[in-house]
């Protein structure tokens, strides 16, 4: 495995591999890595010759400076992990590699800025938009993995590739999960124990909330999600959306195979988010 930390290194190798005919797999990553992480690595090494992870805490999707200052940063340990799975390049930057100077571009994303992730953390997707659209730029992969506990940056990033052409597939893995149901995440490791404990309770208020779905209107469903979370102290919602898997837009009855349930949840000052698809 080598470790790249220049866009000029990393743009020449790779593109003495595009030359040799070897299709190139890209898994970004803001590090902290854990299975979730790993599924993605093995998925790409399924489907590509050669897999690139990168890994870069962005600056610019933080709108929160206390959850840019915690996030954990394990470079070493991230790096010992991937070459388990085999991985073939780490692209591993620093801020000022990325952004030389401050980005002036701003990207709008409709409707998809105005709901969730976007109406809780303004500015977030277009940071998000920025770092991605450079990634993709920098690496030129034919294949981009991204895993669906992150739905809403899915569904942003591809609006980001359909609307600049961007020549890639874009190829959404199931969320993967702790043997309690608790969705993986790089956050976990800033819980405390006690706080662990409790935090299987956001999946199961969403598998519960499904299941209602198919007997109950959302406007019950919603009002059952915030009584449940009234109930457990430790847990503050912060938003639990019945939503169209595509646009994100509120629906108000089940569509089969195309409503997504989504949440995020406080436990102390880590915030957790998670989904799921019925």
């Amino acid at each position: 495995m080598q470790v790249f930390f220049e866009i000029k290194t990393l743009q020449a190798y790779l593109q003495n591999q595009r030359k040799s005919g070897k299709t190139i797999g890209f898994v970004p990553t803001m590090g902290a890595l854990h299975q979730g992480h790993l599924s993605l690595i093995e998925t790409a090494k399924n489907q590509n010759d050669v897999v690139v992870c990168s890994i870069f805490v962005n600056p610019t999707q933080f709108n929160n400076p206390h959850d840019l200052a915690v996030y954990p940063r394990t470079l070493e340990a991230d790096c010992k992990m991937l070459e388990e799975v085999a991985c073939d390049i780490v692209f591993a930057p620093s801020a000022s590699e990325m952004y030389p100077s401050l980005p002036t571009l701003k990207f709008d994303f409709g409707t998809l800025e105005n709901v969730m992730e976007g109406k809780f953390r303004p500015g977030h997707f277009n940071g998000v938009g920025i770092v991605v659209s450079k990634l993709f730029n920098i690496i030129q992969p034919n294949k981009a993995y991204f895993g669906q506990k992150d739905l809403q940056q899915c569904a942003v990033i591809n609006c980001l590739v359909k609307d600049l052409s961007y020549s890639l597939d874009l190829v959404i893995c199931s969320t993967q999960r702790e043997s309690d149901g608790l969705a993986m995440s790089s956050r976990n490791r800033n819980l405390s124990e006690d706080q662990r404990v409790i935090a299987p309770e956001i999946y199961k208020s969403l598998s519960a909330a499904g299941e209602l779905l198919k007997t109950k209107s959302s406007t019950e469903v919603k009002q059952f999600v915030t009584d449940y979370f009234e109930v457990i102290e430790d847990i503050e919602l912060e938003y639990f959306e019945i939503s169209d898997f595509e646009t994100l837009l509120p629906i108000e009855e089940l569509l089969e195979g195309k409503t997504a349930l989504c949440i995020a949840a406080f436990l102390g000052k880590t915030r957790l988010i998670d989904n799921i698809i019925i």
